[in-house]
């Protein structure tokens, strides 16, 4: 026992050693112009998930019900939760190819229930839930050992479940390895319980590193970030310096602690581009809205202005300004598909978004043949010519 803790005590006295060795660089105040990226910014499963997010909600809420149907009044005052920008009624009516309205069988109310295509796909979107658990639970897990403490609010993991591409009732089924705590001030957290038996977790970075022979798991190892740069962005000469000595600093992986790295050191930049990377690997599209991710930023250890990191790496990540927000986005995950795995609720998302869209077309259909029915009944009345208006009179008269 003696002897292990005294391996323990060199192993993390070199490991200072080792920082305090590779900190010595002063931070550079290195300003990468931002280039628009026609590719990423036309992704439609990153930007149209604003949008589908209210939807799928307003779906759980009907799929919810013992009655696979709800009146309007169950929803009309949930707009604000249900981050619903206009009167809820009129949102349901704006995508009939997802939501039905009907007349209800009680209550003087409109009714809503779901198309028979969004019922196919709500089956497929449980079956993944189902089939592929114990993989949603790892990235909730991994999310949880980011931490600091290794566990987080409840409230900050929902505000995290439509990223993670976790069920609203996550918290019923989760295995032995989570445990309900309480985090002081009220609030109660999930924290993740380790025992000696647990393998070590790797991160996307490390795993890509281990599998191209260029890493073989050694402790503050130097691996390289992979880098996409954007067409056409010429770097100066003293960024790419500062570039190719940032790239050969030694990797710290998110899952490690990091109480001896210097807030302001090149080091402990690149652990933040690290968990930054790790971070968006986790979530369904790879993408996220850079300020959602902020509410993080205490618990992961991330320094105050962690939005900046983003803006210091766009060989990384790309910032999206569409849809009035700014979406960081992950390189990686959309120029080497290989490397990153697919989340397991992707597919059914694009469904979802096609079905979408499919409920322009019937709006337009239904303006169409209103507009036809109005001029059909004006033509009607305005091409009545001379004799059919004097026969018409004459069997009047008659």
């Amino acid at each position: 026992m003696r002897g292990q803790n005294f391996l323990k005590l060199v192993t993390l006295t070199q490991f200072k050693l080792t920082c305090r060795h590779t900190q010595k660089h002063s931070y550079i105040n290195v300003y990468m112009k931002w280039k628009q990226d026609s590719y990423l910014d036309s992704i439609e499963s990153i930007h149209n998930s604003i949008e589908l997010k209210p939807i799928i909600a307003l779906k759980n809420r009907i799929v919810a019900s013992a009655e696979g149907c709800i009146p309007i009044s169950d929803v009309s005052k949930k707009g604000l939760q249900l981050d619903i920008p206009i009167k809820v009624a009129r949102f349901l009516r704006l995508y009939p190819s997802v939501f039905e309205e009907f007349k209800g069988p009680k209550y003087n109310l409109p009714w809503f229930r779901l198309t028979p295509e969004a019922a196919v796909l709500n089956d497929e979107e449980q079956a993944v839930y189902r089939d592929c658990k114990a993989e949603l639970q790892e990235r909730l897990k991994r999310l949880i050992l980011m931490s600091v403490e290794n566990k987080l609010p409840l409230k900050i993991i929902q505000g995290m479940l439509w990223y993670l591409g976790l069920p609203d009732d996550y918290l019923h089924d989760l295995d032995g390895s989570f445990k309900l705590v309480e985090m002081g001030d009220g609030l109660k957290g999930l924290s993740v319980v380790q025992t000696e038996k647990d393998e070590k977790i790797w991160s996307v970075i490390q795993r890509n590193a281990l599998r191209s022979g260029v890493y073989i798991g050694g402790q503050m190892e130097a691996i390289s970030i992979p880098l996409f740069p954007s067409k056409g962005l010429r770097l100066k000469t003293k960024i790419l310096d500062w570039l190719d000595r940032f790239q050969k600093l030694p990797y710290v992986s998110p899952y490690e602690e990091a109480l001896n790295l210097y807030p302001g050191s090149d080091l402990a930049e690149k652990r933040v581009v690290g968990m930054l990377h790790e971070l968006l690997s986790l979530f369904v599209e790879h993408s996220a809205e850079r300020k959602k991710l902020l509410c993080l930023r205490k618990y992961l250890g991330l320094p105050q202005k962690v939005h900046k990191v983003f803006e210091r790496h766009p060989h990384v990540f790309h910032l999206s300004l569409r849809n009035k927000t700014c979406t960081a986005i992950l390189k990686e995950a959309y120029y080497d598909k290989t490397s990153i795995e697919a989340h397991p609720l992707a597919k059914v998302r694009k469904k979802y978004i096609n079905l979408v869209k499919e409920s322009k077309v019937i709006l337009k259909n239904r303006r169409m043949q209103n507009h036809s029915f109005c001029y059909s009944e004006g033509n009607f009345k305005f091409n009545l010519d001379e004799d059919d208006t004097h026969n018409a009179r004459s069997e009047i008269s008659s």
